[in-house]
This record gives C-alpha cells, structure tokens and sequence, in this order.
C-alpha cells in the first residue's frame, strides 16, 4: 500500500468524506493561526492520488484527524530507521550525543550486538559490558535489556580524552540517572565511571573528579590529552554515566598536536 492508498485507508476508517477533513482542517488551521494547517479537498484528493507530497504542516493536521502518530505519516514517505544509519555514518570531528528511536518492535534494528562472553539475557538487564560490532537485533529484544531509557552519543574522531579505552569514533550509551560523580578506588581502569559532559559549546567523555565546585576532567593515562577543570554546575553538566560502547575496530588516524589541548566544538 503506498502513501497516497494509506491515507485513503485512515480516511475511510473513520466514515469521514474529503470535504469533512477539509473542514476539520480548517478548524485545526484557525486555532493554529496559520493557513498552512488548512488542506484543501482537492489537496486532499492529489495526497490520496499520491500526486503530491505533503507538508510538515499538513502532516501535522492529518495525524490530528485520523488519531495516528505523526512520525507514523511521515513514514509513508521516508524511511525514518535510515536516520540512524546515516547518523552513525557521520564522520565527525566533534563528540556529541545522538537520539535513536524506533516505534515498531517486530522490525530489526542495527544495533551493538557482540557482547562479552559473559553476558547471559537471563541474568541482567543492563548493557554493561563491551560491545565491538554492530548487528541486527529485534526490537522486543533491546526493550527488554531497557535500553529505550538510555541515551547515546558518539565520541568525535579528533576526541583523543579516554583512548585508547574509548576510540575516536566509537558509540557510547550513557545512563542519564547516573549523572552524580562518584569517587572512590578502582580496582580497573574498567570499574572507573565514565562520565558524557556537556560544556558550554562542546561535550566531552572522561573519568572525573569532583573538588568543590569544580569537576576535573582527567584523561586516559595513555592519551595524549590533557587535564581539564571546569566551575560546577555554571560550566560543566554531567548528562550520565557510560554503560557501553560499540568502538571502532579500525585504528582511527594518529592524534594532531593542536588536538591534545583543545575539546572539539559541538556542531
């Protein structure tokens, strides 16, 4: 069924006429104060024809009339899981957060699944451990791991900050209900909290500190980034703790100098 016959299907669903949606869509235009809500019967006709495509606006009043979900009619007309892929694919320099979502949970989605060896679905329902390539996965499956609460982001190809535990490019997940600092003696470079941050114009993974009023930043032992202090809570937000990385497993390009004392600019 295209486009044009689904929105014929939600119509006729209802009993309603073209002329009836017209008027509904006037209603919904006049409280909006904009006349780009209005559809017209004959827009109504080219749409269900799929003769054209309609507006952001247009979506807006037709989700309202038939009671779907806008992001449902806006997949009538592109592929919306596509956004994901292509937001994974960017290679940017910069380190910043990304939102993924899905709606339907039969379909597949691309997601981090070689977990450690350790990792049973009977006895967790955390993502805690290493993840290094990516997979289809149902998404029942990823609700049931709880993941749909967690956020993400991706780690900039020139942020050099927690390699080479975390590389350039890779794919973090951060649990925002995590977002206090903790302190304490670890035992691993692993048992450390990794904290995502957001600063003024950037963001930033690294373990942290907290010195009264001020969170410390500290790099990898091995990276040649440096420590980074920054005013509590005027300067720096912790957005939440690292739960899980897909990292990359080609080496990214060797660090530049100008890289090692500068966190790249959010985009």
């Amino acid at each position: 069924m295209d486009a044009g016959d689904k929105l014929r299907s939600l119509r006729s669903r209802l009993g309603i006429t073209t002329r009836e949606v017209e008027e509904l869509s006037r209603t919904i235009a006049t409280n909006e104060g904009d006349e780009e809500y209005f559809i017209s019967h004959g827009r109504i006709i080219q749409l269900e024809n799929s003769d054209s495509t309609p507006s952001i606006y247009k979506l807006f009043t037709l989700s309202a009339i038939y009671g779907v979900k806008i992001t449902e009619l806006l997949g009538l007309y592109v592929d919306l899981d596509h956004i994901a892929r292509h937001q994974m694919g960017m290679r940017l320099q910069v380190t910043r957060p990304a939102e993924l979502e899905t709606e339907e949970t039969q379909r597949p989605v691309t997601f981090p699944v070689r977990f450690d060896p350790g990792f049973q679905l009977g006895r967790t329902n955390l993502l805690s451990r290493m993840v290094e390539i990516w997979g289809e996965v149902p998404v029942a499956l990823i609700r049931h791991l709880d993941i749909r609460r967690m956020s993400y982001g991706f780690i900039g190809l020139s942020d050099y900050m927690m390699y080479p535990l975390l590389r350039p490019g890779s794919f973090v997940q951060y649990d925002e209900k995590q977002s206090k600092v903790q302190s304490g003696i670890w035992q691993t470079e692993y048992d450390r909290p990794i904290y995502f941050l957001e600063l003024r114009d950037a963001y930033l993974c690294s373990w942290c500190e907290i010195r009264k009023n001020r969170i410390i930043a500290v790099p990898h032992p091995l990276s040649p980034c440096r420590t980074q202090e920054f005013t509590y809570p005027t300067e720096v937000e912790v957005l939440g703790r690292v739960t899980a990385v897909a990292a990359r497993l080609v080496n990214p390009p060797p660090a530049q100098p100008s890289d090692t004392s500068q966190i790249p600019k959010r985009a």
